[in-house]
């Protein structure tokens, strides 16, 4: 569990930023928005009922009897009903009549590309169905994926929906070891992998890795393959089994159960790695009726005309909700990408968007600051105006950062949401709403309709509008996670312990004195200097602020009279040049003006790179190794484990600040 930082009961978070800019939302937008204002006081006024209403836009076979049972910490929402996650996805749009319209417009890295419609889909889903079946899998066993970004990926995930098989999928970038530890816990019979996939402009292998973590584990009977890159692998016999082998010739219908809404859907394995990882387990109705709510609701979707694109990997929650299970329960049309944005040129998202005619756009903050980097001469190739609706996701985003995005990205016309959520959530609970929201950069603003959210003091008090705590949700929401797969103990202890009957994520958040919400990042990452705990998103937003740095992330380091220094690491815009003292002393200065003396950085490091997990999120763990001279932790889950090692001799070349 993410403790509070020792001292933190002198002073609640410091409320440093301050941030006056606003942008109503765009009047035809609003005009017709498919959330209204009303939407609020309606699921104020019945919390439960508004989320029935959501639930029936979903097909159910067996409605429910009751909307929640809830026994502390444990909810179950909408039992005795019954519904089937992939038939909500793919089989109802078909027997709609919609079985024309594209579910994805797929790019892979090298160029080629498949336009897959939802009678496509649902043909693909149900031979995979009848595959699974095959290979004994049954209702309720675990099948691991390890898969790149192909339209294979999301027809596994649903023809385990389907049959009520229980996915686990693994992020393609994960060790050996990463793999073989959630393949123990979630004890999965089955692997589906590819050869490999396409990353940076070449081939990047997957099943080697899978063959090492399945070599010493019997309880996987096979192993399925998707040939994507044409590698040669190493083949087991009896065990192995080519993808176009079995599935492509089992018939396209499947007689698909209607499964109980408690069911369990998926295990998704959160990414810290210092202990035995956390299987998160989600279920079916209550999931699926919050990931198509949200999906519906905070992007204004409308489904006859817009283009969707979340620019996440599957192997995230982000793409579980908001690429696979959210968009198709809402007959969406999506894009889906292999590779990387960097490949085979810096403009390969700005490309993509005009291509497909991209309207509504979701990406993560760590994202937009690589686009701020490479400069808005990449973005200005292409044409945008399709877009309407941008977001943010995986980090709280910096107002510069928002700033840009909305300028360079969106044309100074389009909403952003900002969303806060998590894995454990597992959909978006804090968000602003496009048609309704005045946007202010940076702010994650309100909790939609039907989540109660809260920011606490130490005792568990709400603080006023202006003040810092801790954010905190007080009522169970139908896609909350049902525990931790086979711990229900370290459940408890890990998200109900810290206040009576309240859901702590671990993160801090403020309110600022209009009462919106600012996300703080992990309490984990808050400083105390000079006993004032000082939040590190503060710090790198002020720092990112400044016209000549693309991005920041800041760790605090034990200093002999402060308790604790800010160290910052700095990666500067193109045009910045390479900086030295004199820039030095301009950002130490620009932060103190922003928000104080107290926040000035002890050490400010110019870097080429910042060590980030394969998801995108700055490794902040290691930083603070890094800024204590210790030994550095586990580096498993860094896209570039080379990126720190060169940061510690940095580091160490540098010496401290003289000031």
């Amino acid at each position: 569990m993410a403790e509070t930082p020792q001292g933190q009961g002198q002073e609640t978070l410091s409320n440093l930023l301050q941030e006056s800019r606003s942008f109503p939302p765009p009047a035809d937008l609003a005009a017709d928005a498919n959330v209204q204002a009303d939407a609020y006081d309606a699921a104020s006024a019945d919390r439960l009922r508004f989320w029935e209403e959501q639930a029936r836009r979903l097909q159910w076979e067996q409605p429910w009897s009751n909307v929640l049972e809830w026994n502390p910490p444990f909810a179950k929402w909408f039992t005795g009903g019954k519904l089937n996650a992939a038939v909500n996805c793919v089989d109802r749009h078909v027997d709609a009549g919609r079985g024309d319209r594209v579910a994805f417009y797929w790019e892979g890295e090298p160029g080629d590309t498949r336009a897959i419609t939802y009678a496509d889909l649902k043909d693909m889903v149900c031979q995979a169905a009848n595959a699974l079946t095959e290979l004994g899998v049954n209702k309720g066993d675990r099948v691991a994926v390890y898969m790149p970004m192909i339209p294979e990926t999301v027809v596994a995930m649903l023809a385990c929906a389907r049959i009520g098989a229980v996915h686990m999928v693994v992020f393609g970038g994960f060790s050996v070891d990463a793999l073989g530890t959630r393949l123990d816990d979630s004890e999965a019979k089955l692997v589906i992998t590819a050869d490999g996939g396409y990353r940076r402009g070449k081939p990047s292998s997957l099943k080697p890795a899978v063959d090492d973590a399945v070599r010493d584990r019997p309880a996987v009977e096979n192993v399925l393959v998707v040939r994507r890159t044409g590698q040669e692998v190493e083949w087991n016999e009896g065990r192995d089994v080519w993808w176009h082998d079995i599935v492509d010739r089992q018939p396209t219908e499947h007689d698909a159960e209607a499964h109980d809404a408690e069911h369990p859907l998926y295990i998704m394995y959160t990414s810290g790695t210092t202990a035995k990882p956390k299987g998160i387990l989600h279920t079916t109705g209550g999931y699926l009726t919050q990931v198509a709510y949200t999906h519906w609701a905070v992007f204004d979707l409308k489904p006859e005309s817009d283009v969707f694109w979340t620019a996440a990997d599957i192997g995230w929650v982000t793409g579980h909700s908001y690429i696979v299970y959210g968009p198709l329960a809402n007959g969406a049309t999506s894009v889906m990408y292999e590779g990387t944005p960097d490949t085979p040129h810096k403009a390969r998202f700005w490309e993509i968007v005009q291509k497909y005619g991209v309207t509504l756009a979701y990406m993560a903050p760590t994202a937009i600051r690589t686009f701020m980097k490479w400069g808005e001469e990449y973005p200005a190739q292409y044409d945008l105006s399709s877009l309407r609706v941008l977001g943010s996701v995986g980090e709280p985003i910096n107002p510069e950062a928002y700033m840009w995005y909305r300028t360079h990205i969106g044309g100074n016309r389009t909403p952003i949401v900002d969303t806060w959520w998590q894995t454990e959530t597992g959909a978006i609970m804090v968000t602003p709403m496009p048609g309704i929201t005045h946007g202010k950069p940076g702010a994650a603003m309100h909790p939609i309709p039907g989540v109660v959210v809260d920011v606490v003091d130490e005792s568990g008090e709400s603080v006023p509008n202006g003040h810092g705590g801790l954010i905190v949700v007080r009522e169970p929401w139908p896609a909350m996670l049902r525990g931790i797969w086979g711990d229900p103990e370290r459940y408890k202890k890990t998200y109900w312990s810290r206040f009576e009957g309240l859901y702590f994520p671990g993160d801090g958040a403020k309110r600022d004195e209009d009462g919106d919400l600012w996300l703080l990042g992990r309490v984990d990452d808050v400083m105390l200097v000079s006993g004032h705990n000082i939040s590190t998103t503060e710090v790198e937003s002020a720092l990112v602020a400044h016209n000549k740095v693309a991005e920041a992330a800041v760790t605090g380091a034990s200093d002999p009279v402060t308790g604790q220094a800010i160290v910052a690491f700095v990666i500067l815009r193109s045009e910045a040049g390479d900086g030295g003292a004199d820039m030095i002393k301009e950002l130490r200065d620009h932060v103190g003006a922003h928000l104080g003396p107290i926040a000035k950085p002890r050490q400010i490091l110019v870097v080429p790179e910042l060590p980030k997990t394969r998801s995108g999120k700055i490794m902040r763990r290691l930083l603070k190794d890094v800024a204590e001279n210790r030994e550095l932790g586990d580096v498993s889950t860094l896209t570039d484990a080379q990126s720190i090692e060169t940061l510690k001799e940095a580091f160490q070349e540098s010496g401290k600040s003289d000031e």
